[in-house]
Protein backbone atom coordinates (compact mmCIF):
# COMPACT_ATOMS: atom_id res chain seq x y z
CA UNK A 1 0.00 0.00 0.00
CA UNK A 2 1.43 3.32 -1.05
CA UNK A 3 2.04 6.06 1.48
CA UNK A 4 0.61 9.49 0.79
CA UNK A 5 2.90 12.51 1.00
CA UNK A 6 2.22 14.35 4.30
CA UNK A 7 0.81 17.45 2.59
CA UNK A 8 -1.72 15.43 0.57
CA UNK A 9 -2.63 13.34 3.62
CA UNK A 10 -3.34 16.42 5.74
CA UNK A 11 -5.36 18.11 2.98
CA UNK A 12 -7.42 14.96 2.44
CA UNK A 13 -8.18 14.56 6.15
CA UNK A 14 -9.08 18.25 6.48
CA UNK A 15 -11.46 17.97 3.52
CA UNK A 16 -13.14 14.94 5.09
CA UNK A 17 -13.76 16.90 8.30
CA UNK A 18 -15.20 19.76 6.21
CA UNK A 19 -17.48 17.31 4.40
CA UNK A 20 -19.47 16.28 7.47
CA UNK A 21 -23.03 17.59 7.64
CA UNK A 22 -25.87 17.34 10.12
CA UNK A 23 -28.19 14.35 9.91
CA UNK A 24 -31.76 14.69 11.12
CA UNK A 25 -32.39 11.03 11.97
CA UNK A 26 -29.30 9.20 13.22
CA UNK A 27 -27.33 12.29 14.33
CA UNK A 28 -24.30 10.28 13.12
CA UNK A 29 -22.21 12.61 11.00
CA UNK A 30 -19.75 11.14 8.51
CA UNK A 31 -17.47 12.98 6.12
CA UNK A 32 -15.39 11.53 3.32
CA UNK A 33 -12.81 12.98 0.99
CA UNK A 34 -11.66 11.20 -2.12
CA UNK A 35 -8.33 12.11 -3.70
CA UNK A 36 -8.52 11.78 -7.47
CA UNK A 37 -5.42 10.78 -9.38
CA UNK A 38 -5.24 14.30 -10.84
CA UNK A 39 -4.96 15.78 -7.31
CA UNK A 40 -8.58 16.95 -7.05
CA UNK A 41 -10.26 16.33 -3.69
CA UNK A 42 -13.96 15.43 -3.78
CA UNK A 43 -15.92 15.80 -0.52
CA UNK A 44 -18.85 13.67 0.53
CA UNK A 45 -21.26 13.60 3.46
CA UNK A 46 -23.81 11.02 4.52
CA UNK A 47 -27.20 12.22 3.34
CA UNK A 48 -30.13 10.78 5.29
CA UNK A 49 -33.67 10.15 4.15
CA UNK A 50 -36.78 9.43 6.23
CA UNK A 51 -37.16 6.06 4.49
CA UNK A 52 -33.62 5.14 5.63
CA UNK A 53 -33.17 3.02 2.49
CA UNK A 54 -32.75 6.25 0.57
CA UNK A 55 -29.79 7.25 2.73
CA UNK A 56 -26.41 7.45 1.02
CA UNK A 57 -23.17 7.23 2.96
CA UNK A 58 -20.39 9.82 2.72
CA UNK A 59 -18.01 7.46 0.94
CA UNK A 60 -20.54 6.69 -1.79
CA UNK A 61 -21.50 10.36 -2.07
CA UNK A 62 -17.89 11.30 -2.87
CA UNK A 63 -17.44 8.44 -5.34
CA UNK A 64 -20.73 9.14 -7.13
CA UNK A 65 -20.02 12.89 -7.34
CA UNK A 66 -16.66 12.19 -8.94
CA UNK A 67 -17.77 9.35 -11.22
CA UNK A 68 -20.77 11.35 -12.47
CA UNK A 69 -18.32 14.03 -13.64
CA UNK A 70 -16.24 11.42 -15.47
CA UNK A 71 -13.40 11.01 -12.96
CA UNK A 72 -12.94 7.35 -12.05
CA UNK A 73 -9.28 7.25 -11.09
CA UNK A 74 -8.52 7.64 -7.38
CA UNK A 75 -5.43 7.75 -5.18
CA UNK A 76 -6.80 7.77 -1.60
CA UNK A 77 -9.89 8.09 0.60
CA UNK A 78 -10.31 9.57 4.10
CA UNK A 79 -13.36 8.88 6.29
CA UNK A 80 -14.19 10.78 9.50
CA UNK A 81 -17.01 10.65 12.05
CA UNK A 82 -17.81 12.25 15.40
CA UNK A 83 -16.62 9.08 17.17
CA UNK A 84 -13.27 9.17 18.97
CA UNK A 85 -12.10 5.97 17.33
CA UNK A 86 -11.58 5.10 13.68
CA UNK A 87 -14.81 3.84 12.08
CA UNK A 88 -14.72 1.63 9.00
CA UNK A 89 -16.99 1.97 5.94
CA UNK A 90 -20.18 -0.12 5.91
CA UNK A 91 -20.49 -3.20 3.72
CA UNK A 92 -22.27 -1.44 0.87
CA UNK A 93 -19.64 1.31 0.80
CA UNK A 94 -16.90 -1.31 0.80
CA UNK A 95 -18.38 -2.91 -2.32
CA UNK A 96 -18.68 0.46 -4.09
CA UNK A 97 -15.10 1.36 -3.11
CA UNK A 98 -14.03 -2.03 -4.48
CA UNK A 99 -15.75 -1.22 -7.78
CA UNK A 100 -14.02 2.14 -8.30
CA UNK A 101 -10.69 1.93 -6.43
CA UNK A 102 -7.54 -0.14 -6.58
CA UNK A 103 -7.44 -2.83 -3.92
CA UNK A 104 -4.26 -1.36 -2.42
CA UNK A 105 -5.38 2.30 -2.50
CA UNK A 106 -4.88 3.93 0.94
CA UNK A 107 -8.04 4.40 2.99
CA UNK A 108 -7.56 6.62 6.04
CA UNK A 109 -9.97 5.99 8.92
CA UNK A 110 -9.83 9.14 11.01
CA UNK A 111 -11.19 9.51 14.56
CA UNK A 112 -13.01 12.66 15.66
CA UNK A 113 -10.18 13.70 17.96
CA UNK A 114 -7.50 13.38 15.26
CA UNK A 115 -6.24 16.97 15.53
CA UNK A 116 -5.53 16.43 19.25
CA UNK A 117 -3.11 13.58 18.67
CA UNK A 118 -2.08 13.53 15.03
CA UNK A 119 -0.78 10.20 13.79
CA UNK A 120 0.53 9.03 17.14
CA UNK A 121 1.18 5.62 15.65
CA UNK A 122 -0.84 3.68 18.20
CA UNK A 123 -4.34 2.37 17.56
CA UNK A 124 -5.79 4.45 20.36
CA UNK A 125 -7.69 7.71 20.35
CA UNK A 126 -6.58 10.31 17.88
CA UNK A 127 -4.59 8.05 15.58
CA UNK A 128 -5.41 7.48 11.94
CA UNK A 129 -5.77 3.89 10.82
CA UNK A 130 -4.50 3.37 7.27
CA UNK A 131 -5.96 0.39 5.48
CA UNK A 132 -7.11 -0.57 1.97
CA UNK A 133 -10.19 -2.12 0.41
CA UNK A 134 -8.17 -5.30 -0.10
CA UNK A 135 -7.84 -5.51 3.68
CA UNK A 136 -11.40 -4.38 4.43
CA UNK A 137 -13.06 -6.65 1.86
CA UNK A 138 -10.88 -9.73 1.30
CA UNK A 139 -11.87 -12.28 -1.34
CA UNK A 140 -14.11 -9.66 -2.89
CA UNK A 141 -16.15 -9.71 -6.08
CA UNK A 142 -15.23 -7.07 -8.63
CA UNK A 143 -15.76 -6.04 -12.24
CA UNK A 144 -13.01 -8.35 -13.49
CA UNK A 145 -15.06 -11.34 -12.31
CA UNK A 146 -17.77 -10.51 -14.85
CA UNK A 147 -15.29 -11.37 -17.61
CA UNK A 148 -14.49 -14.88 -16.35
CA UNK A 149 -15.57 -17.83 -18.53
CA UNK A 150 -18.78 -19.51 -17.44
CA UNK A 151 -19.87 -23.11 -17.71
CA UNK A 152 -23.33 -24.19 -18.67
CA UNK A 153 -25.86 -25.04 -16.02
Amino acid sequence: MAALPDEQRKALIQAAFEGKSSNPYSKFRVGAALLASDGTIIKGANIENASYGGTICAERTAIVKSASEGNRSFAALAVVTDVKSAISPCGLCRQVIREFCAQDMPILLVPADYPLNQDSGDAGKGSVKQTSIGELLPDSFGPEHLELPRGTI
